[in-house]
């Protein structure tokens, strides 16, 4: 395949056609091909000094919104993508609760757990149609994933509160099996961050246990380790936010 040479608006239009189509369930061959050719236009029409908006239209969401729905579902090749969402929505309560030592769960919560990875699909989902066809800042962008995922956050502490007033029957999945299965989500949530081209998902496991387990070492009151790991997650978002905004605008300013 040849590869073309296009402005930074026309290539991220396509790589965010592609997300929503990718989003919208649509057949990843027919995909690619319709990209590619799109891609083609676009140089073309940029060799010629024309601008996008001259192929796709005033409208890029209207664009991505009409091939989309010439395009059928292909409901059987995007269902195997449908566990690497819920993977990542169980990794938040796996990590965490693997910090405070092997790994044992009720049957309401490895249930809630489910029903959240689910629901923290969904949620993924919407993001990244919305994030594509609105063509979106990478800070409104950042901050539209982060939805989700907080969201994710707020019903996994429902459930531990549910949990602990209702009694159901527990697993216990001893040290060796809390080890691999911390293991092979670690190595899932690297894997899902480099396929999703961000890392917000590891980030904000980061930011969440990583303080907390460090702070969990030292000699400071219950009270003190809690106010200092949610400063040093605050910090860690902060930092991971502006570094986002400083690539974007560095990246603006090579290709104008």
């Amino acid at each position: 395949m040849v590869e073309y040479q296009l402005s930074g608006k026309s290539k991220k239009f396509i790589d965010d056609l592609k997300l929503y189509l990718f989003s919208s369930g649509k057949n990843e061959k027919e995909t690619k091909e319709i990209t590619e050719e799109l891609e083609v236009h676009l140089y073309e029409a940029e060799q010629n000094g024309k601008s996008i908006n001259q192929i796709v239209g005033a409208s890029p969401k209207e664009y991505m919104m009409s091939i989309s729905s010439e395009m059928k579902t292909d409901y059987r090749a995007w269902a195997k993508y449908v566990p690497l969402i819920i993977i990542g929505a169980m990794s938040f309560s796996i990590l965490g609760d693997l910090i405070q030592g092997p790994l044992s769960y009720s049957l309401l919560k490895i249930i809630g757990t489910i029903v959240n990875s689910i629901l923290f699909f969904g949620g993924v989902m919407i993001a990244f149609r919305y994030v594509a066809r609105n063509q979106v800042s990478k800070i409104k962008e950042f901050l539209i994933f982060l939805l989700p995922i907080m969201i994710s956050m707020l019903f996994i502490g429902a459930l531990l509160l549910v949990d602990s007033i209702y009694k159901t029957p527990v697993i216990d999945f001893g040290y060796t099996g809390s080890l691999l299965i911390g293991f092979i989500f670690l190595c899932f949530i690297i894997f899902f961050s480099i396929w999703a081209k961000t890392a917000v998902l590891l980030v904000t496991i980061i930011a969440l246990h990583l303080p907390t387990y460090i702070l969990s070492l030292t000699t400071l009151n219950e009270e003190a380790q809690l106010i200092s790991s949610m400063l040093a997650t605050y910090l860690i978002m902060g930092l991971y936010l502006f570094y986002v905004v400083k690539k974007t605008k560095n990246n603006k300013e090579v290709t104008e």
